[in-house]
């Protein structure tokens, strides 16, 4: 008989729990944005594929061939603290969802509770009667269940807002982690280019120390002008200074990328030799602009966030309207502790309980129209965000095909300084020419190597900025699992 109870009960409440009414509030809808309005970047170089090729962007770094970098982008995914940071916050995004999740079911809460009460009545006007004392006791334990009939939608929209926002902290996450690691690439590549700057640096320095001593012979041997050994004096000086200049950089890169990996600053006191020429860079599947919708963390994170927004206004147009609540108990309640398990005694309870606003001085209807503002305003940023998607592409795209056309000019130009050097470090030997044509064609020998490394190193920079700016699928920090999970969950 005792479960016969327990279940016609529990069948009430779950019948009734399924004839909850219609769900309040605007359905979702993409915006309309210029990515999807475009069938082609502007600069994207016409002999590279438009395909999507989402394996071809897969782990990307390592087509730069360095087991240097890959260890390094392998420490900084383990040990970033803005990385275990996001992650802190996609797990209390997982809370806050199972906390939504949680006010659509049952509440079962049990209680158990004994009193014992005194109260006094004055029987004196009778005859032979006085003031008498009466005592009571009561003990009572059980369940108690109650249910939130969702009858227009607020549990369900605040579970699904719930749902996008732990959505778009783990895009938030994966965009930071993308971030991360394009930056322990351009560390990677700006070390390396200090290294190579430094190489310079060290062979001028060597150069003109050999010179000043040359210079020094000569002048000794009364066959050399005073001002010819300032001037050369005065070269060492400048690629010395230039030198200590280079060696801050390089301890300072040094340390920032150490900090990007987790670790103290200091740690990586030395590098292994710089990165190997530039492999030729191969063609990139950019892929329409409109994948980019798809692809980039931050773009998914802004749409997340804007579905999130669009839920809030159906909770806050269903906090205007009725509640219904189910509430039931089953125990035992009786004067005696010892009868507290037996069936005579139980006590049983359900019942219905309906709210409905009247009056509350316009906060609801305030409220809705603050939920629509902050939907238009999510609408508004993601706009934002895919715009600024787009005009990275196309950055990174303008500037890798006028780097390469700069170094090609470059490249010529250290070619003719070198040559420009030789004929006069060898008409000043022979005292056809001044030490001021050595010091002048010298000077811009470095200088055009120092711009030729630069702008080699801005290529390989464009290139990470580039598969940055396309969102790449960077399979080693994504966790596909959850939002797989969790995206299915929308639906439900």
């Amino acid at each position: 008989m005792k479960t016969t109870h327990a279940w016609r009960l529990t069948a009430i409440l779950f019948a009734v729990g399924g004839m909850s009414g219609c769900m309040v509030g605007p359905d979702y809808q993409r915006p309309l944005v210029p990515a999807q309005e475009v069938s082609a970047f502007a600069w994207m170089p016409k002999t590279w594929s438009d395909a999507n090729d989402p394996e071809a962007l897969v782990r990307w770094w390592e087509d730069f061939d360095d087991p240097v970098t890959n260890r390094l982008v392998a420490l900084a995914l383990a040990n970033n603290t803005e990385i275990r940071a996001a992650i802190a916050g996609v797990q209390q995004a997982e809370a806050l969802l199972a906390q939504a999740r949680g006010g659509r079911w049952l509440t079962v809460d049990y209680s158990a509770q004994g009193s014992r009460s005194r109260a006094g009545f004055d029987a004196s006007f009778f005859p032979g009667g006085g003031f008498e004392s009466f005592y009571t006791t009561n003990y009572q334990h059980g369940l108690n269940i109650s249910y939130a009939l969702d009858l227009f939608g607020r549990l369900k929209h605040s579970e699904r807002a719930a749902i996008n926002d732990l959505l778009a902290s783990e895009a938030g996450r994966q965009g930071l982690a993308h971030t991360i690691v394009a930056q322990v690439l351009l560390a990677r590549i700006s070390i390396a280019a200090q290294q190579r700057l430094l190489e310079v640096a060290d062979a001028t320095v060597d150069n003109w120390t050999y010179a000043v001593d040359i210079i020094q012979e000569r002048y000794d041997g009364g066959l050399g002008s005073p001002l010819d050994l300032y001037f050369a004096k005065q070269s060492l000086a400048s690629a010395q200074a230039q030198r200590t200049e280079l060696q801050q950089g390089l301890a300072q890169g040094l340390h920032a990328l150490d900090v990007l990996c987790g670790q103290r600053p200091g740690t990586s006191a030395t590098l292994e030799q710089t990165l190997s020429p530039l492999p030729p860079l191969q063609p990139v599947p950019v892929g329409l602009p409109a994948y980019l919708l798809d692809r980039r963390p931050d773009v998914r994170a802004a749409e997340f966030q804007l579905r999130a927004a669009t839920e809030r206004i159906g909770v806050s147009m269903a906090t205007r309207l009725p509640d219904l609540n189910i509430v039931s108990s089953l125990g035992y309640q009786s004067n005696q502790f010892e009868d507290l398990l037996t069936w005579k005694y139980r006590a049983l309870s359900i019942g219905g309980q309906i709210a409905a606003p009247v009056f509350h001085g316009g906060a609801l209807k305030a409220g809705v129209k603050a939920a629509e503002a902050a939907a238009r305003q999510s609408a508004e940023n993601y706009c934002g965000v895919v715009l600024t998607a787009l005009r990275e592409v196309e950055d990174a795209l303008v500037a890798e095909q006028k780097i390469r056309e700069r170094i090609d000019f470059l490249t010529e130009l250290v070619t003719l300084a070198k040559e420009a050097e030789a004929l006069a470090r060898d008409r000043y030997a022979r005292g056809a020419d001044p030490m001021l044509n050595v010091l002048e064609t010298e000077r811009s020998r470095r200088q055009a190597e120092n711009s030729l490394i630069q702008a080699q190193s801005a290529l390989w920079q464009t290139r990470v900025n580039l598969m940055l700016a396309l969102g790449g699928d960077w399979q080693a920090v994504a966790n596909d699992s959850l939002v797989s999970d969790v995206e299915t969950s929308i639906g439900k």
